[in-house]
């Protein structure tokens, strides 16, 4: 099997996205594979598919050992999501074969890709805003079935969907989920969904062996690497930037006008800059008034300064 350099390079930086973010290669790998290597959008879904179910369980061993798996949640998943990952590859052999059929994967992946940036949206807003609770959740099968089928059919169709899509429907569903649950949760199930849409795209002849090696030859180490990196440092800057541009690839694929993509990422881009500078803002008044502590002393009085620095006042 002949690898490819550039196939390789595109695994090695979305990979080390997806350790970082723990967001599903799908959203980040498909439209690279269309919209940079002109690949057609069948078999960019068919071969990520394929990279993506080697990916997952690297993060998911992690979270397995921190005990951050909520297995109940993932056995209602997984119930609904395997057969509806199934029957989105289904669908799309039903849709033709041929320019139209390959139109419409890249009309369906761009919906995908802007669904997934209001999930991500809507649970980062949640995140800032629920209370802490550290209580047991209780579990809604039919409603944790119905996500699992939202979830599966676009996977199969798409690729994309196992990652943001259903974390975001899942913090939706269960706002007291931690965070930690929500991402190990999120990665266990999708390793058989993922399987179940590779096995159906391998079954129909899809899958081109060559680019998923590639992808994975690069995406391996670096999913592991980003992992490790994420869990010492804050992903606050590099989530907002990447839903920018799943929203400006999103709207590429569905052919919406050049003006109003751009429209849409300068707007993006000027209420993240307002939304860092009030936040920071907000910090810097904090710990400008935050209290001074004083200390009492037989021959003076010593003011305790932010700085951990003693001042003589005198006396």
């Amino acid at each position: 099997m002949h690898l490819s350099l550039t196939l390789i390079t595109a695994g090695l930086v979305v990979g080390f996205l997806v350790g970082l973010t723990g967001m599903g290669g799908g959203a980040l790998m498909t439209p690279i594979l269309i919209m940079f290597f002109g690949m057609a959008p069948l078999a960019a879904v068919s071969s990520d598919l394929v990279a993506s179910l080697f990916m997952r369980p690297v993060g998911a061993v992690v979270h397995f050992r921190r005990g951050t798996v909520d297995t109940r949640l993932v056995r209602w998943l997984v119930i609904g999501a395997v057969p509806a990952a199934l029957v989105g590859v289904l669908v799309l052999k039903t849709l033709g074969d041929g320019p139209g059929l390959q139109d419409d994967i890249k009309v369906f992946l761009g919906a995908a890709l802007l669904l997934t940036v209001v999930s991500m949206s809507v649970k980062s807003w949640l995140a800032r805003r629920r209370p802490e609770d550290a209580s047991p959740i209780t579990i809604r099968p039919i409603l944790t079935v119905v996500i699992g089928v939202a979830g599966g059919v676009a996977v199969g169709m798409t690729s994309v969907g196992a990652g943001s899509l259903v974390t975001g429907m899942l913090l939706l569903a269960y706002p007291r989920l931690r965070a930690s649950q929500l991402v190990g949760t999120d990665l266990v199930q999708a390793i058989p969904v993922v399987g179940a849409a590779a096995l159906g795209h391998c079954l129909f002849g899809d899958v081109q062996v060559r680019i998923a090696g590639s992808l994975l030859v690069g995406a391996i180490p670096a999913v592991y690497a980003g992992a490790r990196l994420s869990a010492r440092g804050s992903n606050r800057f590099i989530r907002p930037t990447l839903a920018v541009v799943l929203a400006a690839s999103g709207l590429k694929l569905i052919d919406a006008p050049s003006w109003f993509t751009m429209s849409v990422c300068a707007t993006a881009v000027v209420a993240m800059t307002i939304g860092w500078i009030h936040r920071t803002t907000q910090r810097h008044r904090v710990a400008a008034s935050a209290p001074t502590t004083k200390l009492a002393m037989d021959d003076g009085a010593l003011e305790f300064a932010g700085s951990h620095r003693y001042v003589d006042r005198g006396v």
